[in-house]
């Protein structure tokens, strides 16, 4: 049966409509986003398929285009439509951080860390760079590759800092294998870059690792 068969107050879009979206179901959520079924599935089968397949939302999205696309009631179009939903939640959580008040809320600053880094395949370190008032001036991606003392250069954080008149810095990377518990090598690097930045009166106020379902702080650790 399709979903415009169902009783009015069944249907995802309308539930959305009366109770919100944290009242749906993963499935009932991607099932809106589909918004079309198949031969003999309606939407929402489809999108109990696909998160049965692949282990939830997240093993869905991180599967490479030419093979989610050969899935049946997905093709390059809702492909584009999935991954467009996935950059609007992340540039509305880039929002909230850049708005022009200041950074007072961990939770944000982690949330959004999160959603820029974690499911990035290789290591990416990046900084948020702050004024006086730690309000986001900007996000920088810096280096990527092997994210160790050899290959971030404190002389190239401290000049892009200066460059943006930064007054303070948070910076991040991710853990591609999905451990957050930091390393020797990320211990090093916060120092050093602790100690250049501070050269120019720059602050750094924190180091987070982001892992697979972890964001660890240095600075709640005391490490920074």
């Amino acid at each position: 049966m399709r979903i415009a068969d169902w009783p009015h107050m069944e249907r995802p879009r309308e539930r959305l409509l009366e109770h919100g979206p944290g009242a749906l179901s993963d499935a009932e959520l991607l099932a809106i986003l589909l918004r079309t079924g198949a031969r003999g599935r309606s939407a929402l089968d489809i999108a109990r398929l696909l998160l049965s397949r692949h282990g939830g939302l997240r093993g869905l999205l991180d599967t490479e285009r030419d093979n989610l696309c050969q899935l049946p009631g997905l093709g390059p179009a809702k492909y584009a439509q999935l991954h467009a939903a996935m950059e609007l939640a992340r540039r509305h959580l880039r929002e909230t951080l850049t708005r022009g008040q200041p950074l007072t809320s961990p939770q944000a600053t982690r949330e959004y860390l999160r959603a820029a880094l974690r499911d990035r395949p290789h290591e990416v370190f990046c900084a948020l760079m702050l004024d006086t008032r730690h309000r986001v001036i900007s996000f920088e991606e810096l280096f990527t590759g092997t994210i160790d003392s050899a290959h971030v250069h404190p002389r190239v954080v401290v000049e892009k800092a200066l460059s943006k008149r930064a007054a303070a810095l948070i910076v991040a990377h991710n853990h591609p294998s999905g451990v957050a518990e930091p390393s020797q090598a990320d211990l090093a690097i916060t120092r050093r870059l602790r100690d250049a930045l501070g050269l120019v009166d720059i602050r750094l106020l924190d180091h987070f690792i982001i892992g697979d379902s972890e964001v660890v702080s240095l600075a709640e650790r005391g490490l920074v």
